[in-house]
């Protein structure tokens, strides 16, 4: 579990294809004080440490994370935003994150607004999930409140200091991020799926 609040960036420094599995290497100012099998959010990936070297790490996605997500279009040289579990004892400053993206979205827009940034992103598809209106939403392993939605797009205010310590100043339209909604609006999703598919049985 995670909080969205992002610790540092890493940058990529390996990459390497074995099957359908993407091995990368992270070297990041945390990667010291990392335990094999431990768990790490990379651009809001949850993915298991399996190797440390000096100053970096090595985690694997397998083919289920790359098929919905961003993490295999990363390349040597990339910035990665990098957050360690959080701790039972912690505060929850951002909300509750998972780890477990549920989707791939892309940059559409970008607007100065005098000291901060307005970022639009569009789904390829209708989202299934719920978001609303000053709702939360993880994009890229930040937790961040939503502006403006609608089934296809949202869009979320960025603060100076979100901007400069996060991979969001790299963001260009057409940049693709990871996606992972409200755990909360996914419960609540699908009960109300689950009580409409009910209800319509119950009509027959």
């Amino acid at each position: 579990m995670f909080t969205g609040i992002i610790e540092t960036l890493g940058t990529i420094v390996g990459k390497e294809q074995e099957d359908s599995n993407i091995h990368l290497r992270i070297k990041s100012t945390f990667s010291d004080e990392l335990k094999i099998d431990q768990s790490v959010s990379h651009n809001g990936v949850c993915l298991t440490v399996v190797a440390l070297g000096p100053g970096e790490h090595t985690v694997t996605a397998i083919k289920e994370t790359l098929d919905v997500s961003a993490i295999g279009e990363l390349q040597i040289g990339d910035l990665v935003n990098l957050e360690r579990a959080m701790l039972p004892s912690q505060r929850l400053d951002g909300h509750f994150v998972q780890g477990h993206v549920d989707q791939v979205a892309s940059c559409t827009q970008i607007q100065e607004a005098e000291g901060s940034w307005y970022f639009h992103f569009e789904f390829p598809e209708q989202a299934k999930e719920v978001m609303v209106d000053k709702g939360s939403i993880c994009v890229n392993g930040v937790s961040l409140t939503l502006v403006d939605t609608s089934y296809k797009d949202f869009s979320v205010a960025i603060i100076p200091y979100t901007f400069e310590h996060t991979n969001f100043h790299k963001f260009i339209p057409g940049s693709k991020v990871n996606i992972e909604f409200d755990v909360i609006g996914k419960y609540v999703s699908k009960l109300y799926e689950r009580s409409a598919g009910l209800a319509q049985r119950a009509a027959r």
